[in-house]
């Protein structure tokens, strides 16, 4: 007699680290592009320094530069592939305001300390941001960690500019190549 495989799952849960609400300033206005990807950077450098995750930390912004979700790469501590910072932020920010097309509000942004990969590229599209702002290039990601950034269409800034998202990037990028390095260096997978 065999057992009965195991029901299925219902639900699905993915949680940013305990450390994510010290990390940010709701009550803070991030102005600048500038300061919208330094605060990535920032997450994606403490994801790292306390083991919580890969060097990866995005966060999404309204029309008046206050943080609506963040987050930061979590795909080995939650065994889920789809857990990267662009995701996670899109998720927390969607959740905050109820609809799962941001831009419905008004005007988002989206920072973050590396350029999206295939699959965060794509959820661009769909999650409803107007801006992308990002740290460091793809390239760099490749070179100085043993991540695979995926395919993207050979002119994939011209693509989110025909889907009315404008691209901004490197923005401090030697700082989040800085995160990068490190972690490349550390021989670590979390």
């Amino acid at each position: 007699m065999s057992a009965a495989p195991a029901p299925l799952q219902a639900r699905v849960e993915l949680l940013l680290p305990d450390w994510i609400d010290d990390a940010v300033d709701r009550q803070r206005r991030y102005l600048s592009d500038e300061d919208k990807v330094a605060l990535a950077v920032e997450l994606s450098r403490r994801n790292i320094d306390v083991g919580s995750g890969g060097p990866f930390g995005a966060a999404v912004f309204d029309h008046d530069g206050r943080v609506i979700g963040v987050g930061v790469n979590r795909v080995v501590p939650q065994t889920c592939s789809v857990a990267h910072a662009e995701m996670m932020a899109f998720m927390t920010a969607q959740t905050a305001l109820g609809r799962y097309r941001l831009n419905e509000v008004g005007a988002m942004t989206l920072a973050t300390s590396a350029q999206p990969c295939c699959m965060c590229y794509g959820a661009s599209f769909w999650a409803g941001i107007d801006t992308l702002l990002i740290g460091a290039r793809s390239e760099d990601v490749m070179a100085l960690t043993e991540f695979d950034e995926g395919p993207l269409p050979a002119d994939w800034i011209g693509e989110l500019e025909r889907r009315g998202i404008a691209v901004r990037r490197d923005l401090h990028r030697d700082a989040a190549r800085e995160v990068l390095r490190r972690y490349g260096e550390s021989g670590v997978a979390y």
